[in-house]
């Protein structure tokens, strides 16, 4: 006999912040996550848009609470504030876009400063499935997550559903939860 998960029955919350530049696809990889669809006409992020999810992890109920935020610079003052209390972000970038690569490093230090140094990161190179306009290949992104202290790293695509999962599981293991 199967259970459905209650939204209310969990047994640890993690706040996870999604960042990057405008772009990237921080709200399709959500979008992948959290309801299994991609939207090829989603429009740009205002501000912050929130979603939850609850993973199975050990025998442990562990519900994320993703808080998307937008990438454009004008919005730079008002989405520092939700860093705030993060325990695991995703840092995106798009790996056909080398700026918006080279722009990872400026995320991550605002990231540490709002949120502080113990927030579990892992860097996301997303759209795989656009591989032959690849602009940044999978060893710059892993060498860049080692230069930035050891952060995990995965490359993702929300349009064929590619390491979706795998990357929240990886973020949420690599939380020591009590």
């Amino acid at each position: 006999m199967t259970k459905e998960i209650d939204e209310e029955e969990y047994d640890h919350v993690i706040k996870v912040v999604f960042i990057g530049d405008s772009g990237v696809g921080k709200t399709n990889i959500l979008s992948r996550y959290c309801h299994n669809e991609f939207l090829p006409d989603s429009k740009t992020t205002i501000g912050v848009e929130f979603a939850s999810k609850i993973l199975n992890i050990e025998g442990r109920k562990i519900k994320t609470q993703i808080w998307d935020t937008a990438g454009q610079e004008r919005f730079r003052s008002i989405t520092n504030t939700y860093y705030y209390r993060s325990q695991g972000a995703f840092v995106v970038y798009d790996i056909t876009k080398k700026t918006s690569f080279d722009n990872v490093d400026k995320w991550v230090y605002q990231l540490r400063q709002y949120a502080g140094p113990e927030v579990s990161i892992i860097l996301v190179g997303n759209k795989t499935d656009l591989n032959s306009l690849r602009a940044v290949g999978k060893n710059e992104g892993s060498e860049k997550a080692n230069l930035l202290g050891d952060l995990e790293f995965v490359e993702t695509s929300a349009m064929s559903n590619i390491n979706i999962k795998e990357a929240f599981e990886k973020l949420v293991t690599s939380k020591k939860i009590d």
